[in-house]
């Protein structure tokens, strides 16, 4: 049996067309005008609605320790929000080996909704680590690991560290994400702030300044560019940092940059909402400036950044709370993973500040490519992962935590109002999402075991 998607728009990354897209057993086997379908054959007719490859979120935090959402409630609500591929990140445990460490969280992720892949975090650097890190890319499938230039004691590591890792990571054909702030001076002006006694929220935001995730940013590179390593800048919040990729591109460095839909739509005033509102708002970086948004918009627009990441984080109120007297116990994190395709599309296309081809390529193709899943996800193309958003983009919805997925008691969108409504999800074929309703079952999500990075995959056409 077939399933066919008769009258759609399918939107690419490079291109926009009518056809029928034809489905057996899990994959695209055939774009072509006007399809037949058998008596057997299962027809979906869209009616010209937009016919989207399923968006892909390579930053997510799923089951982390304090956070309320697990594979189960987070990848049914990326589900829900039009995402059919995740990466999630690792948490290290000094008391397990990197590849144990992995192995767990692949055991976490078994109640999946949706397909799943890994960074791994590495926040420590001797012989056993490194030499563990050819087994993650060459037996694992799991091509990229991530480093922190922030969070003294926790995860952060020395400059020297992060040049040792990069190389071997970058010698086994691996991607290198950096969390860019510069830590030190970040801790330092954090403790300054508490000692004048300034508690509230915003100082999160004060003593987290852009110059210091610009210097990160630029360090990162820099050093990359010596380890001969190609570096992924995670959540860039700034027009600072945004500069130093730009630069480097020029110079003809691999470096990519991807922002999320916070640091686009929200600003650092969020942060100074009364009775303790604001603690919501706390994330690394920090929401930063209206004018900021206007540069990662362009960044967007002109291939200067690649990708959006929700940085998803589930979190309760009251765990805010904890930092009433003191904004540096407020845990970091922020949720978004069931917003992120609506977020984009809305402020993204529906405001003019992006084509429907760069939506496309920064929700799904651009992840795809640069994480080593291009071409099986991130396109609709014969032979790929049948991984498919159809989407209304005439109809409206109002973000509200009253009818979201996610776990969080709240939604930083709340009351907003986005055009365009996704109608349905196809997960590998199989139909999960229907009229905001979920078909799914737990479990059926795949490990996905990535390619090395390549330069050569960025070069792809949606032809090939």
């Amino acid at each position: 049996m077939k399933t066919i998607i008769k009258n759609g728009t399918i939107v690419t990354s490079s291109d926009t067309y009518k056809a029928d897209v034809i489905i057996e057993e899990g994959a695209i086997t055939g774009i072509v005008k006007n399809a037949t379908a058998s008596s057997e054959d299962k027809v979906i007719d869209v009616n010209e609605q937009y016919v989207f490859p399923g968006g892909i979120d390579v930053h997510a935090h799923l089951a982390n320790s304090g956070t309320v959402d697990d594979f189960e409630s987070g990848t049914k609500a990326a589900a829900i929000g039009g995402l059919t591929s995740i990466i999630n990140f690792t948490m290290p445990n000094e008391d397990q080996s990197i590849l144990d460490n992995l192995r767990e969280w692949k055991s976490k992720a078994k109640p999946s909704y949706i397909d799943y892949g890994f960074h791994s975090i590495i926040n420590q650097c001797n012989d056993s680590v490194l030499d563990q890190i050819p087994s993650l890319a060459n037996e694992e499938g799991v091509t990229s690991i991530k480093l922190f230039m922030a969070y003294r004691g926790e995860n952060m590591v020395s400059d020297l560290e992060m040049y040792r890792l990069m190389k071997k990571a970058g010698e086994n054909g691996m991607i290198v994400n950096v969390h860019a702030e510069n830590g030190d001076v970040v801790d330092e002006l954090r403790m300054e702030a508490i000692a004048q006694g300034n508690t509230d929220p915003i100082y999160h935001a004060y003593t987290r300044p852009a110059t210091q995730e610009a210097e990160a940013t630029n360090r990162a590179i820099r050093i990359g560019e010596v380890a001969n390593t190609p570096v992924y800048i995670v959540h860039v919040s700034c027009s600072d940092s945004l500069e130093q990729i730009i630069e480097a591109k020029k110079r003809g460095i691999t470096v990519y940059g991807e922002t999320c839909p916070h640091y686009l739509v929200l600003d650092e005033t969020y942060l100074e909402q009364t009775d303790f509102e604001g603690a919501k708002y706390v994330c690394s970086p920090p929401l930063r400036k209206k004018e900021d948004q206007d540069s990662l918009w362009k960044g967007i627009a002109t291939g200067n950044i690649s990708t959006i990441g929700s940085d998803h984080s589930s979190l309760l109120f009251d765990d805010g709370k904890k930092g009433k007297e003191d904004f540096t116990l407020i845990p970091n994190g922020l949720p978004s993973i069931e917003d992120i395709f609506h977020i984009t599309y809305h402020f993204g296309v529906h405001e003019g500040r992006i084509s429907l081809q760069k939506f496309v390529d920064v929700v799904s193709t651009g992840p795809a490519k640069i994480f080593g899943m291009y071409p099986n996800k991130g396109t609709i193309a014969v032979g790929a992962d049948a991984d498919i958003v159809i989407f209304d983009p005439k109809q409206s919805r109002v973000i509200s935590q009253k009818t979201q997925y996610q776990s969080t008691d709240y939604n930083i969108y709340e009351g907003m109002e986005v055009k365009g409504a996704i109608i349905r999800v196809l997960s590998r074929g199989e139909e999960i999402v229907r009229d905001n309703t979920f078909l799914g079952e737990p479990g059926r999500g795949k490990f996905i075991y990535r390619r090395k990075f390549s330069e050569s995959s960025m070069n792809y056409s949606e032809s090939d």
